[in-house]
């Protein structure tokens, strides 16, 4: 956005709301390049919430979490269901680009106007998310996309903070990666709501199935006469096969977390975790401002120089900041 151009939020909402893909667009560039008109978006957003089916799906490179992406979103709209899409992508650790390749591979749906893509850039951000992508499915919720799909980098044992900010959180594995070891270590079963073994038309599939099935029983994941026991859903993502059975398990996960109470309790611990995290950006802020890295980098001498230690630094940083907000 060129400097010194103003922003009309309201009219910006009102038209995403309306349906318009461009001010939707417009909207998440805003909140993602930390516009200052960020916090009038968020306040013109609040009472818009609530709308959006949100489910994120995350696994190991290569697994086809794109081409699964894409066959959800074409099945979805076989059902009239609005979508909306936030693919992150990995950012270059030397330019802080992103290929955005999920673009590439969901062109079929670019002439559909009730589709929403948008690849983001994770720059660097750890938990295979963008810091942005919160401020970017508020927009869409409020837009009134009936589903919001977020995939992750697909980074293996990082990315399990999309089962803070999802409703039903799909894991996909697949045979010949060894999913199996690789689940088990990173604790990714245990974000599962559904589990997908994708190109179940290779060799392994079924043991893959097998290997998840018996590390949820030594997991203690189907404990309990009202756990949800998270299925076991094998698709050929490429050919669109058993893609009916994934809805179909997201649906039923969906009416679960109602039931029991289940979805206002992760819808309220998504709001915490987007309050900490503006809080904390806040008071980082604020230390960058009052002490910049001047003092810092004094500390760190001392700690170095075995004259202080971390904590000690650490606790007089922040008494710092507390009498300067006191003072002012």
């Amino acid at each position: 956005m060129p400097a010194g151009r103003s922003v009309d939020v309201v009219d910006l909402v009102e038209r995403a709301r309306a349906g318009q893909p461009r001010a939707v667009a417009r909207l998440i560039s805003l909140v993602e390049n930390d516009s200052p008109a960020r916090r009038e978006i968020a306040a013109a957003l609040t009472r818009y919430g609530g709308y959006a089916q949100v489910v994120g799906l995350t696994g190991s490179p290569g697994v086809g979490k794109s081409t699964c992406t894409s066959a959800l979103v074409a099945l979805l709209r076989a059902g009239g269901k609005r979508v909306g899409v936030l693919a992150v992508d990995p950012s270059s650790p030397f330019s802080g680009g992103a290929l955005l390749g999920d673009r590439v591979r969901m062109q079929d749906h670019a002439p559909d106007p009730d589709v929403f893509i948008r690849s983001m850039a994770s720059r660097g951000q750890l938990g295979g998310l963008s810091v942005a992508v919160p401020y970017a499915l508020r927009v869409l919720d409020a837009a009134r996309y009936d589903v919001v799909l977020i995939e992750t980098v697909g980074v293996g044992q990082a990315e399990v903070e999309i089962a803070a900010l999802a409703d039903t959180t799909l894991v996909l594995l697949a045979p010949g990666l060894g999913d199996g070891i690789q689940a088990a270590k990173a604790g990714i079963l245990e974000i599962a709501d559904v589990l997908v073994v994708n190109k179940a038309d290779r060799d392994g599939a079924d043991q893959v199935a097998r290997d998840m099935r018996a590390m949820q029983w030594l997991g203690g994941r189907c404990a309990g006469p009202a756990a949800w026991r998270a299925p076991i859903v094998k698709t050929v993502a490429a050919r669109g096969e058993g893609i009916d059975k994934v809805v179909q398990a997201v649906d039923q996960h969906h009416t679960w977390l109602v039931e029991h109470g289940e979805l206002g309790r992760r819808r309220r611990a998504r709001a915490a975790s987007e309050i900490e995290a503006i809080a904390l950006g806040q008071l980082r802020a604020r230390f960058a401002a009052v002490h910049g890295s001047a003092a810092l980098a004094a500390a760190a001498a001392r700690v170095a120089a075995g004259q202080s230690d971390p904590y000690a630094a650490a606790a007089e940083l922040v008494t710092g900041i507390l009498r300067t907000n006191s003072l002012g």
